[in-house]
Formats: structure tokens, C-alpha cells, sequence
């Protein structure tokens, strides 16, 4: 039942995920089994994870069919660069078990390594030459995109940016659809913290439902594709069932006028780590 977007590339794209950030790897294999056992078809890694190798057991494990599953993963701060991204990509492949992964994206801009670019033309060439799906990018500013699009005429299927209530980034999301690169994103539900507002429980005890598939049915009503994670078997049913209800314009608006700046990640304009952790 969960609906699937069209990006730029010409891959469709299942517009819920799960993630697997922050998930032990000694406990990624079971929490993506019963993601993909609860109907999730989309699972969310990344190399500075270090759990692609669990997802790809979890998949191997589940027995479905690898035309019914869309993998991303994302490529590590300190491999950015041409020949270093090539490689890196190789390796991802390696660890997950896959002959191809649907979505790869540069993971930060990490601007002051200066290597975004280069590692962008490296994804480009890839996509062109079948050996990945589609490819995008994580955290990109406009500043970011902007230097792309001045070196590849290949645009971002996707942005994938810390996007909740109470943290939009409205202009960002503007200026991408323009550009039709589709916005997809994580912390969905603000770390939690978004869970809470007043005008979220308010319209979860109307629907009879929780916080979190308010939220959630808010992403998914606005256009964005969501990523939530959690490590409990019953959250993770919990928040892939988002068909039973609908929100009115009026909840939509409301939840929306949440704004409030509150970004909980790094910002991508400094963030410099080689590795997330």
C-alpha cells in the first residue's frame, strides 16, 4: 500500500523508509527483517552506518525478490573524490550483497574537504553507465547544489535532509522541487522531539492515533518521502500503518505552522567530519 514517487532519474521510489541510522550492527539484521516483515520495501543505510552488511543480510534472509526492494545507501565523508567515490561504491556493494543499489547519494557536502564535486561526477557516471539506479545527494544547500549544477548537467534525484515539523527549511524545499530534485526526508518526527506539540496530539486523538503516524501522514501528504527509525518491533509496525486515516487541509496547515528553526543535526554549511562517527 505505501505509494511510490517518480524521480528525475526514471526510478520510482517507495515514499516511506526504513533507516537504520544509530542502529547497532549487531542489531540492524533483525530490525530490518521486521521493517521488511512489516511492509517497508525501502531501507535507508549508509556506509558511515557501519551496517550495510546487516541490511544486506536482512534482505538475503527475507527471501523477497530484489525487484520488490529499493536499497540507498550513501557515500562516506572521507571517501569523497573521484576515483576514492568509485571505490567506495564497489564496496557498499560488497558489504550489502548487491549487484546494484537503487539510490546512492553523496552523504554531506563537507565543504571544507572541497571534494563534493568531484565525488558528484564520479555518481554521475555511474548512474549514466547502469551501474547504480539513481543517485543523489544528503544535506545539500542551495550553495551546494548550485556548484552541481555549474559542473554536471546530471541534476540530484533526491535531497535527503533533516525535514520535521518544527525544522521545514522551506526555502531549500522550494528551490529543489524547482529544480525537481525530490526531497526525501530524515529525523521525520524531530528525534522524537515534534512528537509532543499540542496541535500534533490534538489531531492524533481525533483520528485515534499516534503522534508519530500524524507526523508521519503529514510527510507523506506534503510530498515528501519519510525515513523514520525505530529499534521496536511495534513502533516499526506502527509507523508503516498511515492508510487508515487522512489528514484534512486544516491539520496539514496546522501541523505546518509548527516551524520553528529547531534543526537537530548538523548544520551542512560546517559539518567536517571525515566520518559521522
Amino acid at each position: 500500500m505505501i505509494p511510490s514517487i517518480e524521480l528525475n532519474q526514471g526510478v520510482a521510489i517507495p515514499q516511506l523508509g526504513y533507516g537504520v541510522f544509530q542502529v547497532p550492527p549487531d542489531e540492524t539484521q533483525a530490525a530490518v527483517e521486521q521493517a521488511l516483515a512489516a511492509g517497508y520495501r525501502h531501507i535507508d543505510t549508509a556506509a558511515a552506518y557501519y551496517n550495510e552488511a546487516a541490511v544486506g543480510a536482512a534482505i538475503k534472509a527475507s527471501g523477497l525478490p530484489r525487484g520488490e526492494l529499493f536499497v540507498t545507501t550513501k557515500l562516506r565523508n572521507g571517501d569523497q573524490g573521484y576515483d576514492s567515490a568509485r571505490r567506495a561504491y564497489a564496496d557498499s556493494l560488497d558489504r550489502l550483497g548487491l549487484d546494484r543499489i537503487d539510490l546512492y547519494l553523496v552523504h554531506w557536502p563537507y565543504p571544507s574537504a572541497g571534494r563534493y564535486v568531484d565525488a558528484w561526477r564520479a555518481l554521475a557516471e555511474l548512474q549514466r553507465g547502469g551501474e547504480v539506479r539513481a543517485v543523489g545527494v544528503s544535506n545539500f544547500l542551495v550553495e551546494h547544489l548550485d556548484a552541481l549544477a555549474a559542473a554536471s548537467d546530471l541534476t540530484p534525484a533526491v535531497n535527503q535532509i533533516e525535514l520535521h515539523p518544527t525544522f521545514q527549511q522551506a526555502e531549500l524545499v522550494t528551490v529543489c522541487r524547482q529544480r525537481g530534485i525530490a526531497i526525501e526526508s530524515y529525523s521525520p518526527l524531530g528525534r522524537g522531539a515534534d512528537l509532543t506539540a499540542p496541535a500534533v496530539t490534538a489531531i492524533a486523538a481525533a483520528h485515534g492515533v499516534d503522534p508519530a503516524r500524524v507526523i508521519l501522514r503529514w510527510q507523506l501528504q506534503s510530498g515528501f518521502i519519510a525515513i523514520p527509525k525505530s529499534n521496536t518491533p511495534e513502533r516499526i509496525a506502527s509507523n508503516a500503518d498511515l492508510w487508515g486515516f487522512e489528514l484534512s487541509d486544516a491539520e496539514v496547515a496546522a501541523i505546518t505552522g509548527l516551524e520553528a528553526g529547531q534543526r537537530t543535526g548538523g548544520d551542512p554549511a560546517t559539518f567536517a567530519l571525515s566520518q559521522i562517527r
